[in-house]
């Protein structure tokens, strides 16, 4: 028995890389749960699968050919299985983006599942602390950073795509472009995207895109909002 456990130690399959395993797991699944609260798109389990396998291949990686490889003939680099990693999640981390309607969605949750791979390798690799380290950082930069963004937004000058739905027919697209003209916002673009269709009558829809630019813009969709005739105004998720 104790051959057979010294065999998987010395074939990389000990406790250790257990632990690490272990880590890695509970490391992304405390990401995933950030991204779960916040409902987005790669949520807990997919954190967790992401994190768990990077450190998996990793470890593969590490140890996985010790057995079909002549040491004193052939050099291992696990840095190339790493690489792979990185090129796999670029994909997953592309279908995560999605634009719509002038806005961009998906960055913060497609960067996540980067970083998610990035703590399941460090785990892998050994370099605990650094995984911990990445795990906390990520807490700062999606809970402290969103309202430092805000106040930065609010005193500078930003830009804010949306997009504005209202009843056609009664100068309600007048009305919006006076109130950002009011707050000193300059209209970058604007786009109809639905049409009035149909007989004419009060309770045509138009559902335009605008991108606004100016300072306090992040506070377009409150101040849009509150033009008589507006229906809805989508102002994206201010979380990605």
């Amino acid at each position: 028995m104790s051959t057979l456990a010294d065999s998987w130690i010395s074939a990389g399959q000990g406790w250790r890389q257990i632990e690490q395993l272990v880590l890695a797991f509970a490391l992304s699944t405390v990401v995933g749960l950030e991204r779960e609260f916040r409902g987005k798109s790669a949520g807990l389990r997919t954190q967790a699968i992401v994190g768990t396998t990077s450190a998996l291949i990793l470890l593969v990686s590490k140890y996985g050919f010790s057995n079909v490889l002549a040491p004193e003939t052939v050099v291992l680099d696990p840095s190339r299985v790493a690489a792979q990693i990185v090129s796999g999640i670029g994909f997953l981390g592309a279908g995560l983006i999605i634009t719509r309607r002038g806005a961009i969605r998906g960055l913060t949750t497609a960067a996540a599942v980067w970083e998610t791979a990035a703590i399941g390798m460090a785990a892998g690799a050994g370099l605990e602390i650094l995984a911990v380290a990445v795990t906390g950082l990520h807490f700062v930069a999606v809970l402290g950073f969103t309202p430092l963004g805000r106040m930065v937004a609010a005193r500078g000058t930003a830009e804010r795509s949306l997009t504005v739905t209202y009843r056609d027919g009664a100068g309600v697209l007048r009305d919006v472009l006076a109130s950002c003209s009011r707050r000193g916002w300059s209209v970058a673009s604007l786009t109809v995207l639905d049409g009035p269709a149909g007989e004419d009558g009060p309770d045509r829809e138009v559902t335009v895109a605008l991108s606004l630019v100016g300072r306090g813009v992040t506070e377009a969709g409150a101040t849009l909002g509150g033009v008589d005739g507006v229906l809805r105004v989508d102002r994206g998720a201010d979380e990605d």
